[in-house]
């Protein structure tokens, strides 16, 4: 257990009509017990209190201040969290008073949460999930954190662990004590356990990534030929100017991102550079266009969802039509023009008018929802290093399934359960704690 004694504003900074800071630690009564003279205070019990500070006997605020009793905080230690008026200047003083305390000082980036895992509070798919909750910016990626900060990945992970756990000592049993005249066959009547742990990895890793598509986004890209109208569609849909709109073909060279809630779901859409079968050299910047051209093509390989975007006064290019497939929509731009017509199975659109914008926001709820809202008997796996662990640990039962030997055997289910333990932080975790958690905010 630590025993520095941690504080830091644990709300937004800024100017608000009520700000939190907290403080976790051993000294956390003491300090409190000092700054608002008092020396009695019933844990979790909101109090009023006056804030002084001890050195220049100025006031501070009058907040309200309520203390957590080690274990019964988010952290284990004890925690006082004062509630005061959102003032930089309150803030200020406040802290600046704290860090005169012994043992006091300014938290890391995610070391109350940190604290919180070590203290037993939280596993480590847990504390991932606050991270992700602080994060979430639409209500797929809020629902998804809660579920995960609830418990319903390491409840997974540590149903399997322990049904590993069981079957190797099933087959050390037999190593250890010979004894007993268990036949060497009798350990083959593991292999259904086995077999039935590994089809639920197989099971649970082949979730389209949906759980880290929810975290990163889902990826559309907006494919077509020059001046189709890519950079009008991705501001129409943005509501708002993020590329340049020009009637000269070739104005966008790079990829350009916004980021969009869709029926709740994170999407990142992506304008891109507009497509030939070659480039012309005779515009004077082919080899420019050319790069453009290719990375508008490595955007459309890695899209989760393609829209591909026509100019409906003018026949399908066959550089965009060579995309469609599964994961397209085509859409026909310019309905408010002259000569207009829509190419089979295409949306009919406008992106000067805003025509039937809305149909194409259906299209993409639908193909979202029909990807990404499948009902799952198992929560979906957030993370990369959580995919990169299961994956270790169903080699190791394919392995342990095909091993001659029961030591092998158990060496096997062993190593697969700690790859298992190393998704929630039973096993091997202190080399990732630092990378974990130095993303999180201040004050969390």
């Amino acid at each position: 257990m630590s025993t520095d004694t941690i504080y830091a504003l644990s709300s937004a900074p800024g100017k608000a009509g009520v700000s939190v800071v907290r403080v976790s630690g051993p000294g956390a009564f003491d300090s409190f017990k000092t700054l608002s003279r008092k020396a009695e205070f019933e844990p979790r019990r909101a109090l009023f209190v006056t804030l002084t500070d001890p050195e220049s006997q100025t006031l501070i605020d009058r907040a309200l201040a309520i203390a957590f009793l080690a274990p019964s905080s988010f952290t284990g230690e004890n925690v006082v969290e004062y509630q005061l008026h959102g003032s930089p200047a309150v803030l200020s003083s406040l802290l600046t008073a704290l860090s005169r305390f012994s043992g006091h000082r300014l938290a890391e980036p995610g070391e109350y949460t940190r604290r919180a895992f070590e203290n037993g509070k939280l596993d480590l798919t847990e504390a991932e999930a606050v991270a992700d909750l602080i994060n979430a910016e639409t209500e797929m990626q809020k629902r998804q954190a809660l579920s995960q900060m609830g418990g319903a990945l390491s409840s997974l992970y540590e149903g399997w662990r322990e049904r590993m756990i069981r079957v190797m000592a099933y087959v050390e049993a037999v190593i250890d004590f010979p004894d007993e005249d268990i036949p060497d066959g009798q350990i083959k009547t593991m292999l259904p356990e086995i077999e039935s742990l590994r089809a639920d990895i197989v099971h649970h890793l082949d979730d389209g990534r949906r759980g880290e598509r929810l975290r990163g986004g889902i990826h559309v890209a907006i494919l077509g030929a020059p001046n189709a109208g890519k950079s009008s569609l991705i501001n129409l849909l943005a509501q708002r100017d993020i590329a340049i709109v020009s009637a000269m073909a070739g104005t966008t060279r790079d990829v350009v991102e916004a980021h969009l809630d869709i029926a709740g779901y994170p999407v990142v859409i992506a304008d891109t550079a507009g497509l030939r079968d070659i480039a012309d050299p005779s515009e004077g910047h082919g080899s420019v266009e050319t790069e453009g051209i290719r990375r508008a093509l490595a955007r459309a390989e890695q899209a989760d969802i393609r829209v591909l975007l026509f100019d409906g006064t003018q026949p399908p290019d066959s550089a965009t039509l060579a995309l469609a497939g599964e994961s397209s929509l085509l859409v026909c731009n310019k309905a408010d023009r002259d000569g207009f017509s829509v190419h089979a199975d295409a949306i009919a659109l406008s992106t000067k008018t805003g025509q039937n914008l809305d149909a194409l926001l259906r299209a993409l709820e639908d193909r979202i929802k029909s990807s990404y809202a499948r009902a799952r008997e198992t929560p979906s796996l957030t993370r990369a290093r959580h995919r990169a662990a299961l994956e270790e640990s169903l080699a190791c039962l394919e392995a342990a399934g095909d091993a001659d030997l029961p030591e092998l055997m158990a060496e096997e289910m062993r190593m697969a359960a700690r790859a298992i333990g190393r998704i929630t932080g039973r096993v091997d975790v202190e080399d990732l704690l630092d990378v974990i958690f130095r993303d999180f905010c201040i004050g969390k």
